[in-house]
This record gives C-alpha cells, structure tokens and sequence, in this order.
C-alpha cells in the first residue's frame, strides 16, 4: 500500500521535533519508535518516554485515501537516514508486511516496524486553570535562567527538575540542588491562581532546545498531574513531579548589607582564567574582598595557583570565602545583563547575585571551605 510523496525536509522537521526525547536504550522496544499517522491529507508524529509525549504534524500529499492508518518505526534510524539524504531528495513511503518501505531516487531502505495499535500514550489531558498564553522568546529566556540549578540523579526527586509556580500576575522558575538556587520571574497579562508544578528535567530541557527566541506565542496548560505546552506545530506534555519543593522564599536572603556591581563579563572571564588552576574535584576559588577591590584565587594539590584582582566600588567589612567557580560562571554565562550585583554576609553565608535592571532573577550560592 503507497502511503505517500513527500519532499527530504517535509519529514525531517518534525521528525527532529518529536524524536529529542526517545532514549537510544528502552526496556520497552517500541518507545525506541516514532509513531506516524496518516489520515487524509495530515501525517502526525508521536515519540514518548511515558513521562514526556510530544506531537507534532505535516500536510502531506497522499496517495491513498483509506481511513487513518499508522506504523511505528525506529525513531533514530529514520532520521538518520533522512539527514543522509540530499536536502532535495524526494521521498516515497510504503508499508507493506511489517516494513515501512522508504525511497528517494536511486536509495532505498527497508526498516522493520511494529503496530501502531501497541504504541503507548500518556493519559488525556486534563486542563485545571485557563492556559497561559506568552511568547515563545520569554518562556525560553525565563526557563534558560535557572535550569542550570537542576539537580541531576538526586536521591531528593523533587530536586531533579524545576518549579513553575503561577501567582496572580507572575509565573515564577525556581531550580535549585541543594548547593544553589535560582529564581526568575515574569509579568503575565492575565491573573491566575496560585499552584505549584515541578516539570521533570528532561522536559525542561526539551523545551530550551525546542522553544525560539522570537516573539511567536505558546500556551501553558496546568493539569492535575501534567503540564501542556502547545507552540507551532508542536504539543508536549509532561507529567509532573509528585513532591514538595523546598520553600525557596527561606533560601533568597534579604537582609545583606555589603554589596557590589561589577561587569558581568569581566567576572566571568577571570573566573574562567582561574579556574584553570582549580583542584579538579572540588572547583574551589575564594573571594577575598578588601575595600574596592575583588582577589578571585584558585589552587590545586599540585601547589599551583592562579589569581586575578579587580577593582570594585566595595566599602563593605574584609571577608574571605569560598564557593564552587562552575555554580558561579553557571550563572554568568546564563544571564543576559551588562553588569550583575553580588551582596555578601559573612564568610559562612551564601552570596545572592541579582540582575543591576532586572530585581526578577535572583542566584543564591552556598559558601564552601577552601
């Protein structure tokens, strides 16, 4: 049976859409698949890990017009093969004895399929409050400020992924692992209640690789156990992450006296320069600040050290402290701001950098002995 005709890039876009989230390694053999489904004149795209679903679909020109039908095939070979293809090729789809069938001039391949029918969905969704409309870009922007605070494997699972909270007026991002935090917030044009979901990091990071920074819209739907984000052509739903997330309002200080501003770059680059020299393992560099003036050291067990000193407007008390140098160039490399505000307590309180123009995002650091 010919399903249909179809240029090399028609296919390759979606299939690059949904396919992020299959894992090469699966218990179950068929989550390794994509599922297609035709019907008329619209091929749909289906890839899920049972945590994540995403969707996706294409107008196509048919060559039969029987009723939906859809096989399941390898979700990485088929892109493969697709990005080997010459960007003009055109290609035919066939299914036929289990096999899908697929041509493109003087190519052909045969890959073996599974039905459709034993191809696992998530349970439908169940909207509970009024989607979320707002731009692509500042969805992306607000979930680029803090995912890198993810905890990775924790045994805390409630760690291992990032907090959306709408209040009112505001959705709010919250990541943190334990040894930092990171916060950030937008302005919504609608009020919603309050309610807490924790996506999986998995989806968060699917959505930083999948939203563009532009100004094209995208809906957030809350359900009871889900999340629904819908934006183009795409639908992704996650289920989210049954726990409790810390009270991150007890983590962000308040209270701070000594402050300073300093250049984003400029911090970032001599943390960088230093860090060469910083014990692999543990990543230590101390901030030794006197009155206007920043001495970022780093050393190793091979003796060696490296130090750079820059000059700040600081008339706060002498302090010495440590901090992991990855949670802060995590921060800087992440944050879009000329200029970054780092206020200090004591040698044993964690640092809180804020954005100079935008009080929204906040970074939190827990100190370390060096």
């Amino acid at each position: 049976m010919k399903l249909i005709n179809l240029a090399r890039d028609t296919l390759l876009k979606p299939l690059q859409a949904v396919s992020g989230i299959v894992e090469r390694r699966n218990t179950l053999p068929i989550l390794s698949n994509v599922l297609l489904e035709l019907d008329g004149d619209r091929l749909s795209l289906l890839a899920t890990d049972l945590e994540i679903q995403v969707t996706t679909s294409v107008r196509v020109e048919s060559r039969t017009k029987s009723a939906s039908q859809g096989v399941t095939v390898s979700a990485r070979k088929l892109l493969d093969i697709l990005r080997a293809l010459p960007d003009s090729a055109q290609l035919d789809l066939e299914t036929r004895d289990g096999r899908l069938y697929l041509a493109a001039g003087k190519s052909r391949f045969s890959l073996q399929t599974l039905p459709a029918e034993d191809f696992p969905r998530l349970a439908p969704f169940e909207s509970a409050q009024p989607a979320i409309t707002l731009s692509q870009g500042a969805l992306r922007g607000l979930l680029n400020r803090v995912q890198y605070a993810m905890a990775q494997q924790d045994i805390r699972y409630y760690l291992n992924g990032l907090l959306l909270e709408t209040d009112d007026t505001a959705l709010k991002a919250v990541a943190t692992d334990g040894h930092r935090l990171a916060f950030a917030s937008l302005t919504l044009e609608q009020s919603l209640e309050k309610r807490e979901s924790i996506l999986p990091r998995k989806a968060v990071l699917e959505l930083s690789r999948q939203l563009e920074a532009g100004e094209s819209p995208v809906a957030i739907e809350f359900g009871n156990n889900q999340v629904r984000l819908r934006f183009g052509d795409i639908e992704l739903i996650s289920k989210v992450i049954d726990g409790r997330f810390p009270d991150y309002t007890r983590v962000i200080p308040t209270h701070y006296q000594d402050h300073f501003q300093i250049e984003r770059t400029v911090l970032a680059g001599a943390l960088q320069r230093a860090a060469i020299l910083s014990n692999e393992k543990f990543r230590g560099v101390r901030w030794v600040l006197t009155a206007n003036s920043l001495r970022v050291v780093c050393t190793n067990t091979e003796q060696e050290e490296a130090e750079e000193e820059l000059e700040i407007d600081y008339a706060g008390a002498a302090l010495d402290i440590g901090f992991n140098v990855t949670y802060l160039l995590d921060a800087l490399n992440n944050v879009e701001c000329d200029a970054i505000v780092c206020s200090m307590g004591d040698a044993n309180s964690s640092v809180l950098i804020t954005h100079s123009e935008d009080p929204s995002f906040r970074y939190v650091v827990m100190p370390m002995r060096i």
